[in-house]
């Protein structure tokens, strides 16, 4: 064999890695789709709304932010329960997204792809991402699906 053969072994090798390595690249390790599009509405003055922007950039999310004035047309127009509010709303390929939702969860949402509206955590959860005051359980639920508002994850 000469210097610039490549064995059939190491040929293979080198093919399976290269292919592995084309599965995963597009995954952050925690299965989130790198540049997944994700689009915000929040109050420009709304500190703990950044800081979930920024969990869900962290999880691998390309958000787009819209500071507006009028969050309850925005909440409105993407049939957000009242019951279910929060202080900002998202939509992520197709699915809304109100409040402090985990980035595992959106993840899931995204893998299952329950017929639903979307995913809300109600209120401002203090143990939630951006409000990050440890010690309240709260949950995620899914609302808009043909079987009602159900449970979707607890924390």
């Amino acid at each position: 064999m000469n210097a610039t053969a490549v064995s059939p072994l190491t040929s293979r090798r080198s093919i399976l890695g290269l292919g592995l390595a084309a599965a995963v690249a597009p995954l952050t390790s925690a299965g989130a789709a790198l540049g997944t599009a994700l689009e915000v509405w929040k109050d420009a003055n709304c500190g703990c709304c950044e800081g979930w922007v920024q969990h869900m950039r962290a999880a691998g999310f390309q958000a787009t932010v819209h500071d507006v004035g009028d969050l309850a047309a925005i909440k409105s127009a993407r049939s957000v329960p009242d019951t279910l509010q929060s202080c900002h709303t998202a939509v992520v390929d197709g699915y809304v997204i109100e409040g402090h939702v985990p980035a595992g969860d959106v993840r899931r949402l995204l893998l299952e792809r329950p017929r639903a509206v979307g995913l809300a955590a109600p209120g401002m959860p203090p143990s939630s991402p951006g409000m990050d005051i440890p010690g309240t359980p709260y949950q995620v639920v899914v609302f808009g699906g043909a079987g009602g508002n159900r449970v979707w994850a607890r924390h």
